[in-house]
């Protein structure tokens, strides 16, 4: 896939995350998927411990991520520089941050994803 074809599915991506269509998010992922658990720390391996993570984080918290850039970079991953914004279950802002989401995509799918932090000013 081509760097334009891999930010159209990435935008797509995260779309039904914030939707929270989690089966159109894990289709796009390899059954080994290696994701970072941002929430509670360390990471989680396969689309159902991926699956699990985001059920208990969605029961305690709400996230929405915007992307505002998209770029290949000269390894072949894909950094996505997104706006995020976390509520508590009443819907009060919890956070506001904007940090980089380093895609490795195996073919089509995404095979690993990694969080960089706060993206250069």
């Amino acid at each position: 896939m081509t760097a334009p074809g891999h930010e159209e599915l990435l935008r797509a991506l995260y779309r039904a995350f914030n939707a929270r269509d989690v089966d159109a998010v894990l289709a796009a992922m390899t059954p080994d998927v290696d994701w970072p658990n941002g929430w509670e720390g360390g990471r989680v391996v396969g689309q159902d411990a991926v699956r699990r993570y985001w059920e208990r984080q969605w029961a305690e918290i709400r996230t929405a991520v915007q992307p505002t850039g998209i770029r290949e970079r000269s390894d072949g991953t894909v950094e996505v520089v997104v706006r995020q914004v976390v509520r508590d279950g009443s819907g009060a802002v919890l956070a506001r941050s904007s940090v980089r989401h380093v895609y490795t995509f195996a073919g089509d799918l995404v095979q690993r994803m990694d969080v960089e932090g706060r993206p250069p000013a």
